[in-house]
């Protein structure tokens, strides 16, 4: 991971900026802003890749049924033993 910095011009409303300087406190903003990106970067990704995980069991799950159909006797064998 590069650990180098890039400085940024950021416009925010100042009632937001306020917000943030009493919840963090002043002189922390960048690490702040930071985490916030990366957080709501890993949640977008995340949710990006769940909605091709679903759109990808959609397109299969006909076939999928179709496929476990085929051994449901075979998954049923010994189960009037117990």
């Amino acid at each position: 991971m590069n650990t180098g910095s890039v400085r940024l011009n950021i416009t925010i409303p100042k009632e937001l900026a306020q917000s943030m300087d009493d919840y963090i406190g002043s002189g922390k903003r960048s690490r702040f802003v930071a985490e916030a990106i990366k957080t709501l970067i890993d949640k977008k990704l995340k949710e990006k890749m769940n909605a091709s995980l679903e759109e990808g069991y959609k397109a299969t799950a006909k076939e999928s049924r179709e496929f476990a159909g085929e051994f449901q006797n075979v998954d049923l064998e010994g189960w009037d033993d117990y």
